[in-house]
């Protein structure tokens, strides 16, 4: 396949963690690439590397070795903040902690990224208001967090990744703090947009019942990918 067909390519990504006089291998010369519309699975054991993987692929963490190229662009050749503008333009982010800022409403949680990124604060409201729209909640945009339920919390969570209309979403344990029918809600959602919008989606799971849902399913373990590269 040809290179341009991949939103998101790595080669030889090593990277170790030093904990004192410890040094802990987390990545030992990953290979991992993804088609443009593609959505993947993550799985493996607890510690083998998944959302370091995840971290380092995004531009979260940095890498000690190898190349990361998303969407013909080499990550680690961009500035701080340069890395931290096209996130803010090109990806989306969901994690299980849902990370929304308890003292915000439902409508300013969502916006935020869009403000941070310089977008007018009319425009963002609206696109905030679209999205929650599109994750089926058009009606809690003055809901604190602590008003909504663990599965309309990540719907916001996914309505905040979504607002900028991101070409990749990364989604670290997306569902994993919900129950299983809330979790199929939630992978239907998932699943719709990415056939929709043709959005990447590139999932960090230990659920079967999450990783059947997805395209493909790569396996990892003590830091090399194993199974469906």
């Amino acid at each position: 396949m040809a290179q341009e067909e991949y939103i998101i390519s790595a080669k030889g990504i090593h990277k170790t963690y030093h904990t004192g006089t410890v040094e802990v291998p987390a990545l030992r010369g990953v290979d991992f690439a993804v088609k443009r519309g593609e959505m993947v699975a993550v799985m493996g054991p607890s510690g083998c590397g998944k959302t370091t993987l995840l971290n380092c692929l995004s531009g979260l963490d940095s890498f000690d070795q190898g190349e990361v190229v998303i969407e013909g662009t080499q990550l680690p050749k961009m500035s701080d903040d340069e890395r931290t503008e096209y996130r803010a333009r090109r990806m989306g982010f969901v994690f299980q902690l849902y990370n929304l800022l308890p003292v915000l409403n439902s409508v300013e949680n969502v916006e935020m990224p869009l403000l941070v990124s310089g977008v007018p604060a009319d425009k963002s409201r609206k696109m905030a208001l679209e999205a929650l729209g599109l994750v089926g909640l058009p009606g809690v945009a003055d809901r604190l967090p602590a008003e909504l339920s663990g599965g309309q919390r990540q719907r916001v969570t996914i309505a905040r990744a979504l607002v900028n209309r991101p070409a990749i979403i990364w989604a670290d344990e997306p569902t994993g703090d919900l129950d299983s029918e809330t979790t199929a809600e939630i992978m239907d959602l998932l699943c719709k947009l990415n056939k929709e919008n043709q959005q990447t989606f590139v999932l960090v799971t230990h659920s079967d019942e999450v990783a059947r849902r997805a395209d493909r399913i790569v396996r990892m373990r003590d830091g090399l990918i194993v199974d469906g590269k």
